[in-house]
């Protein structure tokens, strides 16, 4: 994996190291868009691991509906194609039934804890007496179903049975033996949700490092999560890892701290969602749902095009609108909002992160989603491809060129792509290749949007053509 070095340095591990500076006026690593990690709240589903949800499985089967499922649902709406999905928490209780058979019990227990409302049934299986079926139920939908032997082992065939059940466990109790009791729909012992703190968010955020993402969102509008994703974020970056994070305050925050708040990130790499209270046909949003809207599109949307004022569908009504001057105060203070075209569709003003501050390394086109998604890009692609050629060649001026090549070749694909205006690989005439170590240089011109557009008009006072 690649990371980042300083100019100077000398790294002790094998590998590729990059440098982003500020400019002076193989194929096979290609983009990688659609992904969206996300850290939120359920009453059911595995806890503190990631699931990698592909958009067309869905997550309702996995995390139900409760809690701040919605995250989730809201990063599809916004066009997520993948979903790094981690349930945070820690603590609370799983649900259980108990079964009765011939002697004893047979106890089932969901394997994560959470309040969600089970219910089972167990009954003969339609025209085959020697099988049975165990059927969960969350409402009245089935979740899952479980078949089993009949007869006179019943109890310890359906314990073997959920031993392959990635939601349930089953164990005997007091000697339970013989034919289970048909039961229809008993509902289990509810179980609790787990307690959330900022260290379980901590916790889920190391589990998404190990995923490849284009953003991050969390379900939760409060500051201190948000630092987190913003500390994350800068960290990762170091070992070769690039990802946006998108947050957002309630509208009943005071306009001007939220303005203050998106100033104070001053980050490429963070969206601050302004004016996030929206509706739909059918409810009422705010905050971190439409947080994880804005990163759905931004991780979906490829490094050729810009989101400035495209249209949000889903949403019908804005229910902050702002001035003409806050508006413009908005993009001064790195805010990302929403406003209306002439048709009265919902659209993003301007597609601008949080940065307001250039600095010896960042010129003002890293204030911009698509030229940050255009250079994490090419650093992601080069970078990989920097990374397979560790080792494998030679470091004269014939393994070089092998290096220049391969980048080169790279740096085409993304201007054919119109990702690019040009870039050019060069092996660095400042830092001198010796023993291990070599240096190159990319020299990049990456595209822009036309995002202000001046007309002038000259009408003439005689209507004689």
């Amino acid at each position: 994996m690649a990371g980042y070095f300083q100019i100077g340095e000398t790294k002790i591990r094998p590998g590729a190291y990059f440098n982003v500076q500020k400019r002076d006026d193989d194929n096979a690593f290609g983009a990688v868009d659609g992904v969206v990690a996300v850290l939120f709240r359920a009453s059911m589903g595995p806890l503190g691991k990631v699931q990698v949800i592909e958009r067309e499985d869905g997550y309702e089967d996995l995390y139900g509906t409760e809690g701040t499922t919605d995250t989730l649902r809201e990063a599809l709406c916004g066009g997520a194609q993948k979903l790094i999905a981690c349930r945070v928490g820690s603590g609370g209780s799983s649900a259980s039934v108990s079964l009765e058979a011939e002697t004893g019990k047979v106890k089932v227990t969901a394997r994560h804890p959470g309040k969600a409302a089970y219910s089972v049934t167990v009954r003969e299986k339609l025209a085959d007496t020697s099988r049975k079926e165990c059927v969960v139920y969350i409402g009245t939908k089935e979740y899952e179903k479980i078949n089993f032997a009949a007869g006179e082992n019943e109890a310890q065939a359906l314990v073997a049975a959920f031993a392959k059940s990635k939601n349930f466990t089953a164990e005997l109790e007091e000697n339970g033996e013989g034919a289970v009791t048909s039961v229809s729909q008993a509902p289990f012992t509810s179980g609790t949700d787990p307690t959330v703190t900022n260290g379980d968010y901590s916790k889920g955020l190391e589990e998404v490092e190990k995923y490849f993402f284009n953003t991050v969102c969390v379900d939760t509008e409060d500051k201190g999560v948000h630092e987190l994703v913003s500390s994350f974020l800068d960290r990762i970056y170091t070992a070769g890892r690039f990802g946006i994070g998108v947050v957002a305050e309630k509208c009943s925050q005071d306009l001007e701290e939220r303005l203050a708040v998106a100033a104070g990130f001053d980050k490429e790499n963070m969206v601050y969602v302004l004016n996030a209270s929206v509706a739909t046909k059918a409810e009422e949003l705010d905050g971190h749902q439409t947080a994880a809207l804005i990163a759905g599109m931004i991780a979906s949307c490829p490094s050729n095009q810009s989101l400035t004022h495209t249209v949000i569908d889903r949403y019908a009504e804005i229910k902050e609108l702002l001035t003409n001057s806050q508006y413009e105060k908005a993009i001064k203070n790195g805010g990302l909002a929403l406003s209306y075209n002439t048709d009265d569709e919902v659209w993003i003003e301007s597609a601008n992160n949080t940065m307001i501050h250039t600095d010896e390394t960042h010129d003002e086109g890293w204030k911009k989603i698509r030229r940050v998604k255009t250079r994490y890009e090419l650093m992601y692609r080069a970078n990989a491809q920097a990374d397979a050629l560790v080792g494998k060649v030679d470091n004269d001026i014939n393994g070089r060129a092998i290096i220049v090549g391969k980048l080169q070749k790279i740096c085409n694909a993304m201007v054919q792509e119109g990702k690019l205006i040009s870039a050019t690989v060069t092996e660095s005439t400042e830092y001198i290749a010796d023993t291990d170590s070599c240096w190159f240089n990319i020299d990049v011109i990456d595209k822009d949007s036309a995002e202000h557009i001046y007309l002038f008009y000259k009408f003439g006072f005689s209507t004689r053509e």
